[in-house]
């Protein structure tokens, strides 16, 4: 949050300093010098724009600095191969969604920057964007309902999608990922999902999920 304040400040003091020089040179009369002060004014709000726009879909993303909890997903049974799943997110929100399958899957981003722009402040971030059924047959998978959840609010704007168009121009980004895990799902059974730096990590919490685990085939 400090480092996006401190990036919209710095175009908007020359913004300031621009408009400043635009309407002391329309007192003079300076035509040229007048238009050249405003343009340049209008560039840097833009920019503001522009850093107002990426810095605030970036805060919907979380930091990872070593192994960071996301969730903790717990399953009831409400029918075969039918399930609601409790998810509770590290940051104390919490939802329930209903799933199909005999497996759950959860996928994330990850945006990784490279060192320089670690130094200055830029952790790797992550941010979960789906749950998902599955089933184990994969001809049951290609015929029967399936379910997927969206686990963050739709984006007014996409950093994501700015960054893979653009990444070639951007050498601060190292890299930007996909990561997935799935396991089975199964009556009462909670798992944790945690964030490392090779992905996404899924562990049974308690023995119903455990036991799903050690049955699964």
């Amino acid at each position: 949050m400090t480092l996006l304040i401190a990036a919209i400040a710095v175009p908007a003091l020359f913004v300031l300093l621009f408009s400043a020089l635009a309407i002391r040179y329309a007192r003079r009369r300076r035509t040229g010098a007048t238009a050249v002060a405003g343009l340049v004014a209008l560039v840097f709000v833009l920019a503001g724009i522009a850093i107002s726009l990426v810095g605030t879909n970036l805060l919907t993303w979380s930091r990872l600095t070593h192994e960071t909890p996301a969730a903790r997903l717990t399953f009831v049974r409400t029918g075969d191969r039918a399930f609601d799943v409790d998810v509770a997110y590290a940051d104390g929100r919490s939802e329930r969604l209903p799933l199909a399958g005999d497996e759950w899957q959860i996928d994330a981003r990850i945006l990784k920057w490279r060192p320089l722009a670690s130094v200055m402040g830029f952790d790797t971030l992550f941010r979960l964007e789906r749950l998902s059924g599955r089933y184990a047959d994969i001809d049951t998978e290609r015929a029967a309902p399936h379910s997927v959840h969206r686990l963050h609010p739709a984006d007014a704007f996409d950093v994501w999608q700015l960054i893979r168009v653009a990444h070639a121009h951007m050498p601060w980004v190292d890299a930007l990922y996909g990561s997935a895990v799935y396991l089975p799902m199964a009556d009462q059974a909670a798992f944790d999902v945690s964030v490392g730096t090779g992905g996404l990590i899924a562990r049974p919490r308690n023995d119903a999920a455990r036991n799903a685990v050690a049955g699964w085939h």
